[in-house]
């Protein structure tokens, strides 16, 4: 009797030796299954509208776009390659001119509480403001819609960096800039070097948050722009290619996640260089 019950308790003990990691990617796929047999079953027993797809015929036109994601027939008839690589060159364009722009201004508006008090107005109104209110303005000021993508991408994603910057070098630790001082170091290199080393996991955090926002806001600038994967997703709509919207959805929420991830990285190593 008391073998067998330790023959039944093995099964048990051994998914409880699994670790953390292990046990939530075994939670995760467990739930996708369940997850994609009730979208199975939902479409086959006809629960949702005749123009939503099955899971087993998104995975099928899924597999279709990332088998060949480079092809070029045209304007209106490009792999999800291409059209990833025009969205992923506009983020990063806009992005780094947001960055340009966030963090010295952060620093400015961090070190005098003058500016900070006075600029505070303008950030408050204009943070808020959605990406699809800057585009007309954008075409207006650019008369091009490449600019205008830049310049929606740069203005709805500066504000993280912006105040993440200003929050990090507002609360350097006083000690610090005491030494600085007592050691005869100019305004220019208590800058450099004590300032923004001791600032930089806010302006990474910042960073990442506003790499996430432009993300976000190229698929609906794009939609009103041309090219990329923002106009594969309104133009797949209006040929009622639900299948080509989800694998768009998909693609996107994994270049997303990678590209959190990699600024998680970056700012873990940032943040373990200034506790050593």
């Amino acid at each position: 009797m008391t073998n067998e019950v330790l023959r039944f308790a093995k099964p048990k003990a051994r998914l409880f030796m699994l670790n953390t990691d292990q046990r939530a990617f075994l939670l995760f796929f467990v739930i996708l299954l369940v997850f994609l047999g009730l979208w199975e079953l939902g479409a086959n027993l006809k629960l949702f509208l005749p123009i939503m797809p099955s899971a087993s015929q998104t995975m099928i036109d899924f597999w279709f776009w990332i088998s060949n994601p480079f092809f070029d027939n045209g304007p209106n008839d490009q792999g999800i390659g291409l059209l990833l690589l025009t969205s992923l060159r506009r983020v990063l364009g806009g992005f780094a001119i947001g960055s340009a722009i966030a963090i010295p201004l952060g620093v400015l508006i961090g070190l005098s509480p003058v500016v900070s008090r006075a600029v505070d107005p303008f950030i408050q109104i204009l943070r808020p403001v959605s990406p699809l209110a800057w585009l007309p303005l954008g075409l207006a000021l650019m008369r091009d819609s490449e600019k205008t993508a830049l310049f929606v991408i740069a203005i709805t994603s500066i504000w993280p960096t912006l105040n993440n910057t200003k929050f990090g070098v507002s609360n350097v630790d006083p000690a610090y800039l005491n030494v600085a001082r007592t050691l005869g170091a100019s305004r220019w290199r208590t800058i450099t070097k004590v300032i923004l080393p001791a600032a930089a996991p806010s302006i990474v955090s910042g960073l990442r948050i506003s790499l996430g926002i432009a993300w976000l806001v190229i698929v609906a600038a794009e939609i009103l722009l041309s090219g990329g994967i923002g106009y594969f997703v309104w133009n797949e709509w209006n040929n009622l290619k639900i299948t080509s919207i989800i694998t768009a959805i998909l693609i996107v929420g994994l270049v997303g996640l990678l590209m959190d991830r990699l600024f998680g990285l970056l700012q873990h190593w940032v943040s373990f260089g200034q506790r050593s």
